[in-house]
């Protein structure tokens, strides 16, 4: 059996040229992975638009009724920072649907990956910094609903702290927040999470990779999640225009590899998303986000 990895077309919609957030990347990588064999077209599985009752056990009612119609205030939809359109409310809602998707695949197989999602600076009333509507509240909500997890742990390792995620879940001790992320960039109001490490400006890969084996087997074996959600932001790569940490491709890769063999070896199955990625240089950015699957695919064989 083949790594399951889940795409849609609709993840990408047009932007305004020159607009920071890097659209196309989404059906680049999907291309790259498969001209790559890292997965096959009868491996990659299609999500169904996220309905606006699963949206809401997580969003209210007004802000997801507000965006989806277009009424956003223009200060909510600056928040936000991207330009409001029909298409890309099918791109949000489907995108969360990719991440509900890849976790009910990582409990049947134990390992999957969404090619898009980490929408973690959206509240339940906004949304923040290109993320609409949180895609990892939602499926953890959806899972615990359908009875088919209790404990979650989120392990956020995009160079911005997973500020939403951490006020959705902090009081709910049925999901665990960890975030390393770089101590002075976006969000400037950082959130409790149940870990937070902030890292310094420069970090680089020994640096990182050491202060994350430090902390992540202590956590599962503290937490004993039923699933893993994991958020793989490569805007902690040296080249990143909102990063300021110092990691490598290699210092990435190993990163996807130590995240993923110790909770899969653990027997902890593993939902993945791309997270944050802002490089001008498109093609190596791409490169970069196909890490996370690259590295997916040698513990997925290996297990």
């Amino acid at each position: 059996m083949n790594l399951p990895i889940v795409y849609h077309k609709d993840y990408v919609t047009p932007l305004p040229e020159a607009h920071r957030f890097p659209m196309p990347k989404f059906k680049l990588l999907c291309e790259l992975l498969l001209a790559e064999g890292i997965v096959q077209k009868e491996r990659i599985h299609q999500p169904l638009i996220a309905s606006q009752e699963l949206i809401n056990l997580v969003h209210t009612s007004e802000y997801i009724e507000a965006y989806c119609q277009g009424t956003l205030d223009a200060k909510a939809q600056r928040r936000i920072g991207l330009p409001w359109s029909e298409a890309l409310v099918t791109r949000t809602r489907t995108a969360v649907g990719g991440t509900i998707l890849a976790a009910k695949l990582a409990l049947k197989y134990g390992l999957a990956c969404n090619t898009a999602g980490g929408t973690h600076h959206a509240f339940p009333s906004y949304g923040s910094g290109f993320c609409i509507f949180n895609d990892f509240a939602i499926a953890a909500r959806v899972l615990q609903k359908l009875g088919m997890v209790k404990k979650i742990l989120i392990v956020d390792l995009d160079v911005h702290q997973g500020d939403g995620s951490a006020w959705i879940f902090r009081e709910d001790p049925s999901v665990f927040t960890f975030s390393m992320h770089c101590e002075a960039n976006f969000p400037g109001k950082k959130q409790k999470s149940d870990l937070d490490i902030p890292l310094p400006i420069g970090l680089d890969d020994d640096g990182y990779l050491q202060i994350l084996a430090r902390n992540l087997p202590d956590i599962l074996s503290q937490v004993k999640p039923d699933i893993v959600f994991y958020d793989a932001g490569v805007d902690t790569h040296v080249s990143d225009r909102l990063g300021k940490l110092a990691l490598t491709n290699t210092g990435i890769y190993r990163r996807e590899m130590q995240v993923l063999s110790t909770c899969v070896a653990a027997g902890y199955p593993v939902a993945s998303v791309i997270g944050g990625g802002y490089a001008k240089d498109i093609e190596g950015l791409v490169y970069r986000h196909s890490l996370l699957h690259r590295a997916a695919k040698e513990v997925y064989e290996g297990c």
